[in-house]
């Protein structure tokens, strides 16, 4: 198992849970570098100043905050220190909520805590009692000296932990404005219709990154000197304004064509299955 990330106790009153964080989430790649053309040899990155392109030093590099055009204020790594939250081990749930009151735009990255070694039976308690509730914790927790705030809920046989933005780093909707219209009832009532179409179960292996497959395969058609045999890309969309209830019935044509076929396909496994 990979090192966590973070060790420490999920505490919620006066009742404290060893626990470690671990990611949740991995990144798959693929991953590319600069190289020159000529030789391939990598190309590194060197850090210069605007003004002469002079080559700076680590030990010349300092940290500022423009508060004016071309103006700053340097701050130090004291002033860093001093500024950072008390650092301790405890992520501390102040408050269990409805997880449909959550706003999902303050959701970040989630991690997994897992139970560290004397907490495995605490911690199945309070997995458990949470799942049970319905609810989830919202708590607060220091990581590298910066305070975080997290929610924490019950997903499969794991507590997961999701850092969440503050209120602060959220843009409010209300900057953006938009010319207000009224729908008509009966390209809702179309409208209504294609979403009742579509309407199923959330299954995550339904979707997937063709970008990084047709990636991929390219990778692995050049390095054997072949022709990659690529994803089926979407149709191109016709960018032309039109009309909105042609496009609601078209589309709802569609999807109700496919859960025909869909139900068909299953009736006839059914019926193929007990013939056998």
């Amino acid at each position: 198992m990979a090192r966590p990330l973070w060790r420490g106790t999920l505490g919620f009153g006066l009742v404290s849970i060893p626990v470690e964080m671990h990611t949740a989430v991995r990144d798959p790649g693929p991953h590319f570098h600069f190289l020159r053309k000529s030789d391939k040899k990598r190309i590194s990155y060197q850090k210069v100043a605007d003004d002469d392109a002079e080559e700076v030093s680590k030990e010349e590099l300092v940290k500022g905050y423009e508060y004016e055009k071309g103006r700053y204020v340097v701050l130090t790594k004291e002033d860093f220190e001093s500024a950072a939250v008390e650092r301790n081990s405890r992520i501390d749930v102040r408050d269990f909520v409805a997880g449909q009151e959550i706003d999902d735009r303050y959701f970040d990255k989630p991690y997994y805590l897992l139970p560290a070694k004397g907490g495995e039976h605490s911690y199945a308690v309070f997995r458990d009692a949470l799942r049970e509730s319905g609810r989830i914790g919202i708590a607060k927790f220091v990581m590298r000296n910066k305070p975080h705030l997290a929610a924490v809920e019950a997903i499969e046989h794991l507590l997961v932990l999701s850092t969440m933005r503050f209120r602060e780093e959220l843009v409010p909707a209300s900057k953006y404005e938009i010319a207000e219209t009224a729908a008509k009832k009966s390209d809702l009532k179309i409208a209504h219709q294609l979403i009742e179409a579509l309407a199923g179960r959330w299954d995550p292996k339904k979707y997937s990154d063709e970008y990084r497959a047709n990636l991929m395969a390219t990778i692995e058609a050049k390095r054997k000197r072949q022709k990659p045999e690529l994803e089926r890309q979407e149709p191109k969309r016709d960018s032309n304004v039109v009309n909105l209830m042609e496009r609601l019935r078209e589309s709802l044509g569609q999807a109700q064509g496919k859960k025909r076929t869909a139900v068909r396909r299953a009736k006839a496994k059914r019926t193929k299955h007990v013939a056998a």
